[in-house]
């Protein structure tokens, strides 16, 4: 399965019995999405480095399914966390707050 189908299979399973007529489908897509994008910006970065999930777990001192959680969009690290999965990706963490009539 690539990241692509489980991004589909992620969004079904968090949706349950939401549909687009329920207002609640938006919020839970939005985050679903958020959560996936983070995955495959980590994804991106790690196998650019050549890593596999065990060194970048052992590069920030978390565990291999950790990052395959992070990685599938399963679960959001904190603020410290994403520091520290920065720090082991060689990478700058940064967050932007964009106001809705500036987004692109």
């Amino acid at each position: 399965m690539n990241h692509a189908e489980w991004k589909t299979r992620r969004h079904r399973k968090l949706l349950g019995e939401a549909t687009e007529e329920n207002p609640e489908y938006d919020r839970l897509y939005e985050e679903s999405e958020l959560a996936h994008e983070l995955g495959q910006m980590v994804y991106d970065r790690r196998t650019a480095l050549v890593l596999s999930q065990t060194e970048l777990a052992e590069r920030c001192g978390m565990k291999q399914p950790q990052i395959s959680r992070i990685e599938g969009g399963g679960t959001v690290p904190t603020i410290p966390l994403l520091r520290r999965l920065a720090s082991a990706l060689d990478a700058e963490l940064t967050i932007n707050l964009t106001p809705h009539d500036h987004a692109a």
